[in-house]
């Protein structure tokens, strides 16, 4: 009998430890990698950088031109595929543990107004709102940390596009740097309208991934469910037909004597985008599980699991057996994820670490007095590698040699520099033709100190004229 004896509330809590403590969690986690990231380089190179000042993604601490933004499209179907993956998966668990949006919310409203100036009684309603005409003073001091902090996360945002040793460069000339300036300041006036006044409306009818959701969710989506097997049906109806029959526990266990809901309705006081999670399925919910916490809580004095859990609306709602986290439609994101992080990964080690762009110049060509022909082009070198090189360049024609540059040249590492190559004919090309002549040619540039790294292959074209044309330039020239 003793085994079977009721456990107290602290004992059958034992060793709980609630979401919300392991949100907060991952919610220190977030800021600290948001904030320390762009603090870390490797060869001078940052994890994840726009630079759109150098024209420049760095990215996995390697460096891509703009002439190598290949690799963009596969981040943006990553960033993409993997929300949809997620949400198939877990619902919106983005929103609840790691999404901007909520943590500032959770900061501002459960930190600086709840715990340090006391303007909310509890973190566990949040359907009540305070009496801020009472609290005036405190609210200004709250909007005012709050402000500090908005400016710290918008500079924190800025330095994924302008790196923070250049920000702080920046900031000590504002009259040099004003759109950056005015960005910071606009997305920390944002940060301010949004957690203070706009709040968790934000999520409900501005984010458009609530929307979303709707259309990846199945019966097997992990998600905050109420159990109204367990609990008992408080609404009645269909989709937004739906309407509550029970305010009081009694009437509930009249209708159904098994009922084990209590109608505290803890799980809606503490709910901060103010649903009812009894209701089933609702675009607002965000996944923090703060209903399962105070579930828990409630249930854990009558010595029973919470009757809301983190689970599938097949396990928990339906009861048709446990969830299935492998089904087809993880597996197929998760296959298409991997064909796109590897055909990523392949793409990125093919990086160029010399760039080379050649153009031909306004003249088709150039007739030397003693009847040799010269093409001129204008070529533009870039050493994207992280230390200095010397290059020079050949060609694939053996009746073609390089006039100009004569000499191999020195280039610094990342650099760029224009140069001018005059390729001549040292033999006629063409013979009978009737009109001018485009020659396919290959320059192979390559660094002379590494040409087994860096070795990389243009096409070009060499125009001959007819020998009726070549006559009369040497006849101008006599």
């Amino acid at each position: 009998m003793a085994d079977t004896a009721k456990k107290s509330k602290k004992e059958y809590l034992k060793g709980w430890i609630p979401y919300r403590i392991k949100r907060y969690w991952a919610y220190m986690l977030a800021t600290i990698i948001s904030l320390t990231l762009p603090w870390i380089k490797i060869n001078d190179n940052h994890f994840f950088l726009l630079n759109f000042d150098h024209k420049q993604l760095h990215f996995l601490f390697t460096r891509f031109d703009m002439q190598e933004l290949y690799i963009m499209p596969f981040l943006l179907m990553l960033l993409f595929l993997g929300i949809f993956a997620l949400t198939a998966f877990a619902g919106r668990a983005w929103c609840g543990w790691a999404c901007p949006q909520t943590i500032f919310r959770v900061v501002y409203r459960d930190l600086i107004e709840t715990k340090l100036l006391g303007i909310r009684k509890s973190i566990k309603n949040k359907q009540k709102e305070p009496d801020y005409k009472k609290n005036a003073g405190k609210r200004v001091i709250a909007i005012l940390i709050w402000a500090a902090l908005a400016l710290i996360a918008a500079a924190d945002f800025m330095w994924y596009f302008v790196p923070p040793e250049t920000f702080f460069k920046y900031i000590q000339h504002p009259a040099d740097h004003t759109i950056m300036l005015g960005f910071v300041i606009g997305v920390a006036l944002f940060l301010i309208a949004d957690i203070v006044f706009i709040k968790e409306d934000f999520c409900v009818y501005i984010c458009p991934y609530s929307r979303v959701q709707s259309v990846l969710f199945d019966q097997d989506t992990i998600m905050a469910v109420y159990d109204p097997i367990r609990g008992g049906k408080i609404y009645e109806g269909h989709g937004n037909e739906k309407h509550k029959v029970f305010e009081k526990q009694k009437d509930l266990l009249a209708a159904n004597p098994n009922a084990e809901c209590t109608t505290c309705e803890s799980c809606v006081t503490v709910c901060p985008t103010h649903i009812d999670i009894r209701k089933g399925l609702q675009l607002e919910c965000i996944n923090c599980l703060e209903c399962v916490d105070a579930c828990t809580n409630v249930m854990a004095a009558f010595n029973k699991p919470s009757l809301v859990q983190w689970s599938s609306e097949r396990e928990t709602e339906r009861h048709e057996g446990k969830t299935r986290y492998f089904r087809p439609k993880v597996l197929g994101y998760a296959g298409v994820l991997t064909a796109v992080l590897i055909a990523m990964f392949v793409m990125g080690s093919k990086k160029e670490n010399m760039l080379l762009n050649i153009d031909r110049d306004t003249r088709l060509y150039k007739v030397l007095p003693d009847g040799k022909v010269e093409n001129s082009y204008l070529a533009l070198f870039q050493n994207t590698d992280v230390k200095p090189h010397t290059y020079y360049f050949s060609v694939d024609n053996k009746n073609i040699e390089i006039v100009r540059p004569s000499e191999p040249f020195h280039l610094a590492a990342r650099s760029k520099r224009k140069k001018a190559i005059v390729l001549r004919a040292k033999a006629p090309l063409v013979k009978g033709a009737k009109e001018d002549t485009s020659i396919p040619l290959i320059i192979n540039a390559y660094a002379t100190d590494d040409k087994k790294r860096i070795n990389i292959f243009r096409k070009a074209v060499f125009i001959y004229p007819t020998k009726k044309h070549l006559e009369e330039k040497l006849s101008k020239l006599k």
